[in-house]
C-alpha cells in the first residue's frame, strides 16, 4: 500500500534549484535509501518530505495530508544529521520532554523502546557528555516515542563504529517487523543501501535511477571474471561477442550477467588458465556507474 509520493518536488534557493522534478513513491513497511554523493540534494529532498522547508513547486502527500498540517507531523519521526536534543538536559529529560508533546504517549525508564536501544544505564546522565554513538541512539528513540507510521534517518551512521551501527539497525528491523515501521533512509553506507527495499540515486538534484538493488545491478554493476592465461585467444573465442572485455597482455577482465555464465566460461576453458578471480557486482559499482569516480 502507498504511504508517502512526491511529485515534480523542486526547491530553488535563489538562482540555485537544489532539488529538480523529483517524483518518488514509498509503500508501507518499506526501507527507501536516498544514495547519491555529497551535494546531491539528498538532504534538501528530506527537509522537503518532512516539512522543515516548502518545495518551490510540486506536491507531497501522505495519506491525503501534507507536510505543513499537524496530522501529517504526528505521522513522521526525523533524525536529523545534526542533533536537536538539549546538550544540558539528561537524557531521560530529553526523551520524556518529547513524550509530553503527544496525547497518550506514555514514557517510563522501562519502557521497551529505551530497552532496546541500550539506554536504561544512561538516562540520568547529560546528552552533552554522551559519545557519539550514544547520542545517535538516543536521537533515534526520541524520534520513535510516538511510534510514527514513517521515520526519516539523514544520514544516521556517519562516523558510528559497527557495534553502534549493528544494534541500530536490529532494533529498527525489529520495529518494522512488528509495527510496520517506513524508513526512509539517506547514507555514505553503501552496505546500509543494499539491505534496501528500494533505492532511489540522486544526483545533481535530480532521480537519475530508481529500482530495486536487484535489478540496479543487474543494470549497472556487472559481476567480474578475471583470468589469467598465455592463450587469451582461446577464452576470447569462448565468449559472448556483447559482454565488455579488457585486455591487458595475458590477463582478461570479463564483465558477466550472472555467475552462471562465469561457471560455464572456466569448465570451457579450465585447461589453459593459470589464476582466476570472480567478483559479484555491487552498491559501489553502482554508485560509481551512475555518479561518476571524481570526488565532490
Amino acid at each position: 500500500m502507498t504511504l508517502l509520493t512526491a511529485t515534480g518536488i523542486t526547491k530553488k534557493f535563489g538562482t540555485k534549484t537544489a532539488v529538480k522534478q523529483i517524483d518518488l513513491t514509498v509503500q508501507t513497511g518499506q526501507l527507501v535509501a536516498f544514495l547519491g554523493p555529497n551535494g546531491a540534494g539528498k538532504s534538501t529532498t528530506i527537509n522537503l518530505l518532512t516539512g522543515t522547508i516548502a518545495p518551490t513547486a510540486g506536491t507531497i502527500e501522505m495519506a491525503g495530508l501534507r507536510p505543513d498540517s499537524r496530522q501529517y507531523q504526528k505521522q513522521i519521526g526525523v533524525v536529523f544529521q545534526k542533533s536537536v536534543l538539549d546538550n544540558q538536559l539528561t537524557v531521560w529529560q530529553n526523551l520524556k520532554s518529547r513524550a509530553d508533546m503527544y496525547q497518550g504517549v506514555t514514557l517510563t525508564p522501562e519502557s521497551e523502546l529505551i530497552t532496546a536501544f541500550g539506554l536504561t544505564s544512561i538516562l540520568k546522565q547529560a546528552y552533552g557528555t554522551l559519545s557519539g554513538g550514544q547520542r545517535r541512539r538516543v536521537d533515534i528513540a526520541r524520534a520513535l516515542i510516538h511510534q510514527p507510521k514513517l521515520l526519516f534517518l539523514d544520514e544516521p551512521s556517519t562516523g558510528l563504529d559497527i557495534q553502534t551501527r549493528t544494534v541500530i539497525w536490529q532494533t529498527l528491523n525489529q520495529l518494522r517487523q512488528q509495527q510496520g515501521l517506513t524508513i526512509i533512509l539517506t547514507t555514505h553506507y553503501l552496505e546500509e543501501a543494499a539491505e534496501a527495499d528500494f533505492v532511489y540515486v540522486i544526483d545533481h538534484g535530480q532521480i537519475i535511477a530508481a529500482d530495486t538493488v536487484e535489478q540496479l545491478q543487474a543494470t549497472y554493476a556487472q559481476s567480474q571474471l578475471m583470468i589469467e592465461t598465455d592463450y587469451p585467444e582461446v577464452v576470447l573465442a569462448q565468449l559472448t561477442p556483447e559482454w565488455r572485455v579488457l585486455q591487458t597482455n595475458h590477463q582478461l577482465q570479463i564483465a558477466l550477467p550472472d555467475d552462471q555464465q562465469a561457471i560455464i566460461i572456466l569448465t570451457k576453458v579450465q585447461s589453459v588458465v593459470t589464476h582466476f578471480e570472480f567478483r559479484q557486482g555491487n552498491m559501489d559499482d553502482i554508485f560509481m556507474a551512475l555518479t561518476g569516480k571524481e570526488i565532490r
